[in-house]
């Protein structure tokens, strides 16, 4: 369960016996798994599985039994699931100037937006998917080694899930950063992860993320009569 892949790729996180209790209460239990370098991981499961303690979790905001060793030197970016700008009044420069030194037309242009245009648009004005890529701009501008993203297609229009996920795989083969993302989508899971982690309180499946297009493992996953997605035709 430990490799995916089969492959013994070098690891940017290992997680082992991971548990987390608030309030009384298991939200995980017993959670093992590794992350290789470079490749993009998705974790998946019903709501209150635990997805997104997951993530805090291994950001170390969080306390926990059990151990989360990120590799050496290992610099992390994330980008939370809500970010409310409406009443920002702040352009996109201003924003990604808040990060002293970095080359904000490269980064723009890095996730696919037009870098005049887009520098002098209020934040609040954007798209939710322009503003998604903005978010990643931000996070990938002092070149993180891990982006960790929670439901990072939750505010984005329809239509926009897959350029938001085609630009996380381009900057993924780019700069060879190790992407964790937070889904629901499994569809967008098989096309754009190598790897997928279905969490359930506890560890429902580690494999190879084409496995998913198995009913029987979707229904561990989720409960019976789950589809594959909308986009599954």
């Amino acid at each position: 369960m430990r490799d995916p892949g089969g492959s013994p790729a070098e690891s940017v996180l290992r997680v082992d016996g991971l548990t987390v209790r608030l309030d009384g209460r298991t939200i995980l239990q017993d959670i093992t798994f590794d992350v290789k370098r470079g490749t993009t991981l998705a974790i998946l499961g019903p709501n209150g599985g635990g997805k997104t303690v997951l993530l805090r979790t291994l950001l170390g905001l969080i306390p926990h039994e059990g151990t989360v060793t990120w590799g050496n030197h290992a610099k992390l970016g994330y980008v939370p699931q809500n970010l409310f700008v409406a009443d920002v009044p702040i352009t996109v420069r201003e924003f990604l100037s808040i990060k002293r030194g970095i080359d904000i037309q490269q980064s723009l242009a890095s996730v696919g937006l037009e870098p005049e245009t887009t520098s002098k648009e209020r934040l609040g004005t954007l798209s939710g998917g322009e503003l998604q890529r903005v978010l990643i701009a931000w996070a990938i501008a002092d070149r993180p080694d891990v982006l960790l993203f929670d439901e990072p297609l939750s505010n984005v229009d329809i239509g926009g899930e897959d350029l938001i996920l085609e630009t996380l795989n381009r900057i993924e083969k780019a700069f060879g950063i190790t992407v964790l993302l937070v889904s629901h989508d499994v569809h967008n899971v098989i096309a754009y992860s190598d790897a997928a982690l279905a969490l359930n309180r506890v560890v429902v499946y580690f494999g190879p993320s084409k496995n998913l297009t198995d009913p029987a493992l979707l229904a561990r996953v989720y409960g019976s009569g789950t589809l594959l997605s909308r986009h599954a035709h």
